[in-house]
């Protein structure tokens, strides 16, 4: 029992020191865009490609581009960023095959908690664009919308990139989760669907127009 007690005081330890670290780094950013998808996105696929150039336009807007750090996606946006030398940020995270970090990065942050990660995340960016992707991509647009629709954040733009992979998932919501009143019709409109990189900027820019 003391054993376990004395790890989890080291842990609390190294968690505080992450979230340090985090903070140090990233508060020095300019507003930043988050992109989620999966690291499986080959650099052939037309989502590779989509999410590379909506990156770099973004970044000609002055937006600082923050990923998880890997392949697929992640590298497509870091890319974008790097081709107009726009700040390319990283957020690693320690996994036990280990996930190695792309070549497009600027600043490379690693983090050894999955929840630490998420903070910077949500602290540091001014809107979520989320393409294609598995588990990791699902569990980072689910929570984001919670934590709009619980006001646990400020409301931000949370922008779901493909309508043909998502309108699947959207109808469900629709047409089963809110069918049973389990959220509210407003809960809907937490989130938008595109399909273009010039929409992504479009919507992002206005949303702070207003």
């Amino acid at each position: 029992m003391y054993n376990d007690v004395a790890k989890d005081t080291w842990r609390v330890f190294r968690i505080i020191s992450e979230l340090v670290e985090g903070f140090e780094e990233l508060t020095k950013l300019q507003p930043a865009v988050t992109f989620f998808g999966s690291a499986r996105m080959k650099r052939t696929n037309k989502y590779y490609k989509l999410a590379e150039e909506t990156a770099e336009k973004l970044a000609k807007k002055g937006y600082c581009i923050i990923t998880g750090a890997g392949g697929g996606i992640m590298e497509a946006a870091n890319r974008g960023a790097y081709k107009t030398k726009t700040q390319s940020v990283g957020l690693n995270i320690d996994l036990p095959t280990e996930q190695k970090p792309n070549k497009y990065i600027d600043k490379l942050i690693s983090f050894r908690y999955f929840f630490v990660r998420k903070v910077m995340f949500k602290k540091y960016s001014h809107a979520f664009v989320i393409f294609p992707g598995g588990y990791g991509t699902l569990d980072e647009f689910t929570e984001a919308i919670m934590l709009v629709q619980t006001e646990k954040v400020k409301r931000f733009p949370i922008v779901l990139f493909g309508s043909e992979y998502w309108n699947g998932l959207i109808e469900w919501i629709k047409n089963v989760v809110l069918a049973n009143k389990n959220i509210s019709p407003e809960d809907i409109d937490i989130f938008h669907i595109v399909d273009t990189p010039d929409e992504v900027v479009d919507y992002i820019e206005n949303y702070y127009k207003k």
